[in-house]
């Protein structure tokens, strides 16, 4: 499903990615004026591994979750791109196939860029190598992170910092107490285990026991940020 135009919430959303906000205002125009929009329903295919890369794109709304399929035949997320944030460069780079899974997580939107449109765009500004290659060296740097997380750091820990992230990149303050923050990011317990490398069971005891701090509470529609300050001590006091 397409539509030619943004709306004003999603080119904000674009517009104040830290990366894009980053380049020069000849670079984002260029970009912005060969971009063309997609919207996908929750759950559509966006990209699926194996699949030659025909675009560089950035999520506008909602997320896209990036997954893999284990031997088993079980689909695991590995992460979900959140507003603002661009992704599908290495395989414009390299020329080689998808290696994941890209599904809509919630009703998205992406603004995408052809490869041909890329190509121009690096021809034309020598800034944009620099600028990925900065991209590039921050995800190894949060993947690094994620690695000495997951060896070092206790379940707890992880998740509350996960839950800290996610308030942050889709934090939206309750209509009942404008102290607390809803994720609107609406994940299931066995999507936030996956991210944390953790069973469900046990993602679920660490939430309950949050709950009962006062710290969080559960609903059927996600989760509620009661506490902030309490989430990062949680974080902080592991670290």
């Amino acid at each position: 499903m397409d539509d030619p135009i943004l709306s004003i919430e999603e080119r904000e959303a674009i517009n104040a990615g830290r990366w894009f906000s980053s380049l020069s205002p000849s670079l984002r125009h260029d970009i912005l004026r060969c971009a063309y929009v997609k919207r996908y329903k929750d759950g559509e295919l966006i990209a699926a591994r194996g699949d030659m890369a025909e675009a560089w794109s950035a999520v506008a709304r909602g997320a896209a979750r990036v997954s893999s399929t284990s031997i088993t035949g079980k689909q695991v997320t590995l992460t979900y791109v959140e507003p603002g944030i661009w992704f599908g460069d290495i395989a414009m780079f390299d020329g080689d196939r998808r290696t994941h899974d890209a599904f809509a997580h919630g009703d998205t939107t992406l603004l995408c860029v052809s490869r041909g449109d890329f190509k121009k765009i690096l021809s034309q500004h020598v800034e944009l190598y620099e600028a990925l290659l900065r991209l590039q060296a921050r995800r190894l740097r949060q993947m690094f992170g994620l690695i000495e997380d997951l060896n070092t750091l206790p379940l707890r820990a992880r998740l509350a910092k996960q839950l800290v992230h996610l308030v942050r990149s889709y934090g939206v303050p309750s209509l009942s107490d404008g102290r607390e923050m809803r994720i609107g990011l609406q994940l299931a317990q066995e999507e936030l285990a996956q991210l944390l490398g953790a069973s469900r069971q046990r993602v679920n005891q660490e939430l309950k026991q949050m709950e009962r701090e006062e710290v969080i509470r559960i609903e059927p529609g996600g989760l509620v940020i009661r506490n902030r300050d309490a989430l990062m001590h949680i974080v902080e006091s592991d670290e």
